[in-house]
């Protein structure tokens, strides 16, 4: 019950954060292309990274730490599935240009993101 209660709190934190960034981006960019989740994507995997490198180097792998963290606050905040769907929107509107370079950037840029938070936090923790 107490990683539940780690996870949920941290989840709705990882929530709010993500509607701060959304709204931000959607004012400053438009909402003509899903740029706010590619950027939330690729933050959250290098964040992502760094922290599960972190928690496993600093705090012996504490699941309690990763549950709140990586599950919880990453895990409200990164979004997947609204990747999903913001694809499908380009697809439906026909911008398959569009709509390759927002999947294969969102993956590959991402994955980048996460390999370059493992190299980040290895050189200050490890």
């Amino acid at each position: 019950m107490r990683l539940l209660m780690l996870a949920t709190v941290g989840g709705g934190i990882g929530a709010g954060i993500r509607y701060l960034v959304q709204a931000a981006m959607v004012r400053a960019l438009g909402p003509a292309f899903p740029w706010w989740t590619f950027a939330i994507n690729v933050s959250g995997s290098f964040a992502m990274g760094v922290i599960a490198t972190m928690v496993m180097l600093r705090y012996e792998g504490s699941i309690e730490l990763r549950t709140f963290l990586a599950t919880g606050i990453l895990g409200g905040f990164t979004t997947f599935s609204a990747f999903s769907l913001d694809a499908a929107n380009l697809m439906e509107k026909h911008q398959n240009g569009a709509a390759a370079f927002y999947v294969l950037g969102s993956v590959g840029f991402s994955i980048l993101g996460l390999y370059a938070g493992v190299a980040l936090a290895k050189a200050v923790w490890g």
